[in-house]
């Protein structure tokens, strides 16, 4: 009688005690918080981003990965059936499409490649989620600085080159971006289905050009 009581206690403590399951999801998007955190040598530059937002959306294969400021937009739409992208660039009212092959894509993100990711005893909640701290390592030497969940799994590891091979959803990190370094926070969590329209492409209102063209006129990276 005795070995059935304290196998009840423990299987109602079981059950009563918080379990955290990790989700893979096929949609989602993300909302982040963009704040300069060092103190750029170009200071209208680094005012230009300083306040911005940043947004992901996930649909299947297809992602979108978006930063706004006050004074330009960046987008890029990719296909992670084909590796295709495209680049969508506002600045000064001046607007630019660029259409992006996988070898492109590979050559843009060349930076990345090798990079690894070290985890660290340290964690914090961030949006509701407990995160870990990871140390990321690329080639050259850089290191950063990424809290990641694993309660959260997007299907397509695609959609953010930096990130594909973390072991799960980037809250926050830092970013290096035209002598700017940069801390990404998200704000916003929403894992309902995201709308078709938001991988169209413009048919009208841009310049289009390839990537090889946007690399000489120093705009492509």
């Amino acid at each position: 009688m005795k070995n059935i009581y304290l196998l009840l206690v423990l299987f109602l403590s079981f059950i009563a005690s918080p379990i955290t399951a990790q989700k893979k999801v096929s949609e989602i998007s993300l909302v982040y918080d963009v704040v300069v955190t060092n103190d750029s040598p170009q200071p209208k530059l680094a005012d230009a981003f300083d306040g911005a937002s940043a947004s992901v959306y996930i649909k299947g294969p297809m992602s979108r990965s978006e930063m706004v400021s006050a004074l330009a937009s960046f987008t890029t739409i990719h296909d992670a059936r084909n590796s295709t992208s495209v680049l969508l660039q506002e600045v000064s009212g001046q607007k630019l499409l660029i259409r992006m092959s996988p070898e492109n894509w590979k050559e843009k993100n060349k930076r990345y490649e090798g990079i690894t990711f070290t985890d660290t005893k340290e964690t914090k909640v961030i949006a509701g989620y407990k995160c870990k701290k990871a140390i990321a390592s690329m080639k050259d030497g850089t290191t950063f600085t990424v809290y990641y969940t694993d309660e959260i799994i997007p299907d397509n590891p695609e959609y953010n080159y930096q990130f594909r091979n973390l072991k799960g959803l980037p809250l926050e990190y830092e970013r290096s971006m035209k002598n700017l370094k940069m801390k990404y926070t998200v704000s916003k969590i929403d894992i309902n289905p995201v709308p078709v329209s938001k991988f169209d492409i413009p048919q009208s209102g841009y310049r289009e050009m390839t990537y090889e063209e946007s690399r000489k006129l120093g705009i492509g990276n």
